[in-house]
C-alpha cells in the first residue's frame, strides 16, 4: 500500500517555523442576504492574483479565502480584507458565520472530481454550507509537529467557545452556540483525532483511515487538528468562521503564540481524549457560558480558560509580532463571541436583523 499519508514527501522546515496562515470560509449572498450559488463565477471574475488565493469549497455558495505564509496576525488580517474586496468587487455579497441563520437561498454543490468524492460518501449529509476558520502553523520537522498537534488537541475546547458564531439555523434557535460544530459531526472523519506517539504512528494511523474511508490522501482527514505534511503545518480547524477578516487573524494569532509556547516548553497533560470530547461538546453547545476540563480533573468556566491561554500565550504573541491582534480576542470576553451577537440582534428584530448584523459586519473589512 504504501505511505499515502506522507506523499508527496513532507514540507516540514521548508519554510520558517512558527510562521502562520488564515483560512476563512465565507458564504455568498444576494441583496436579500439569501445564499446564491456563485462560486465559480465569482471565482473567474477575479483578477489572476486574487484567484490563486480563492477556491471553491463543495456548495456553490461558499468560497475559501487564504492567506498565503505570513510573519504574524496583522499581515494574515490585511490579506484576508483586500481578498474580501476583490470578491464584493465581483457583485456578491458576503455573511461570516459558521452556518446561514435562514438557510435561505441556493446550495446545490460544485462538480469537481474531488467533491465528487465526498458526496458519495456523505449522501444526504451535505444539506447546508458548514463555515469554519482553519489555522496553520509552521513547524520546523515532522515530530515537533506532532508533538504540537497533541498539545493544541486541549486547547480545541476553549477556542470553540470563543469562536461560536452559528446559533440559527433554518430560521430559528438551535439552542447550541455552534450549529456548525453539531453539523459537522455527521461527517466522517470530523473529530478530535488520537494522542500520537510520533510522527511514525500518525503515519500509520493515517494510513489505516485512508485505505478503511477509500480516499485518495490523508486532506480527506478532516481532524479538528492535525499534522499536515504538504504544506508543512500544523492545521487547527474546530472553529466557527468570524465575520471579520481581524477577528479571523486574531484566532490565528493566538493559536500561532500557542503552538511557539508548545515548541519552547512542551505540555504535560492528564486530561484524557474523553473528556476533552465532552469539553468540546460543552463549549459548543453553550459557548462562553460552557465548563471546561483543564489539568487536574477540574472543570473552570469557559472565559478563565480562555485568560489562562491569553496570559500563556502572550509573551510568545509579542516575540512573533501578534500581540496586538489578540484584542479581538480580549473583545469578545467582554462583548461576547458571535452567537452571543447574534442573539442579541435576534432580540431587536429577528432573523432579518441576524442577516443585518452578519453582513454589516463581514462587510467592516
Amino acid at each position: 500500500m504504501g505511505r499515502q499519508a506522507a506523499e508527496p514527501e513532507h514540507r516540514f522546515g521548508a519554510s520558517p517555523s512558527l510562521t502562520v496562515g488564515v483560512e476563512e470560509e465565507l458564504l455568498l449572498v444576494d441583496d436579500r442576504r439569501g445564499l446564491v450559488a456563485a462560486a465559480e463565477r465569482v471565482i473567474d471574475d477575479l483578477d489572476p492574483v486574487a484567484r490563486s488565493s480563492v477556491s471553491t469549497e463543495i456548495f456553490a455558495a461558499q468560497i475559501e479565502l487564504k492567506t498565503g505564509i505570513c510573519g504574524d496576525a496583522g499581515a494574515a488580517a490585511t490579506e484576508l480584507s483586500d481578498l474580501r474586496t476583490a470578491v464584493r468587487a465581483t457583485g456578491v455579497g458576503l455573511l461570516g458565520a459558521g452556518i446561514h441563520p435562514d438557510d435561505g437561498g441556493e446550495s446545490q454543490l460544485i462538480k469537481k472530481p474531488r467533491y465528487e468524492v465526498v458526496k458519495e460518501d456523505l449522501a444526504s449529509l451535505l444539506s447546508t454550507p458548514p463555515s469554519g476558520l482553519h489555522v496553520h502553523v509552521g513547524m520546523p520537522d515532522p515530530e515537533t509537529a506532532v508533538r504540537v498537534a497533541n498539545a493544541m488537541r486541549r486547547r480545541l475546547p476553549m477556542l470553540a467557545s470563543l469562536s461560536a458564531n452559528s446559533p440559527f439555523r433554518d430560521g430559528a434557535d438551535s439552542g447550541l452556540a455552534s450549529a456548525r460544530a453539531a453539523e459537522v459531526r455527521a461527517y466522517p472523519r470530523f473529530e478530535m483525532p488520537r494522542e500520537f506517539r510520533d510522527y511514525e504512528e500518525f503515519l500509520t494511523v493515517a494510513d489505516q483511515l485512508i485505505a478503511a474511508a477509500g480516499v485518495d490522501d490523508y486532506t480527506y482527514l478532516w481532524w479538528d487538528v492535525r499534522p499536515h505534511p504538504k504544506l508543512g503545518t500544523v492545521e487547527v480547524r474546530g472553529m466557527d468562521v468570524q465575520p471579520t477578516a481581524a477577528g479571523n487573524a486574531a484566532f490565528g494569532a493566538l493559536i500561532q503564540a500557542l503552538a511557539a509556547r508548545e515548541v519552547e516548553r512542551p505540555t504535560v497533560s492528564d486530561l484524557q481524549r474523553e473528556a476533552l470530547e465532552e469539553s468540546y461538546y460543552q463549549a459548543t453547545r453553550y459557548g462562553l457560558e460552557a465548563r471546561l476540563m483543564v489539568d487536574g480533573g477540574e472543570a473552570l468556566p469557559a472565559p478563565e480558560v480562555a485568560r489562562l491561554a491569553l496570559a500563556e500565550a502572550r509573551p510568545y504573541a509579542e516575540n512573533l509580532g501578534g500581540a496586538g491582534s489578540l484584542a479581538e480576542i480580549e473583545r469578545i470576553l467582554v462583548d461576547g463571541n458571535g452567537a452571543d451577537r447574534q442573539r442579541h440582534a435576534f432580540e431587536r428584530g429577528g432573523i432579518p436583523a441576524v442577516l443585518d448584523y452578519l453582513a454589516d459586519a463581514t462587510a467592516a473589512d
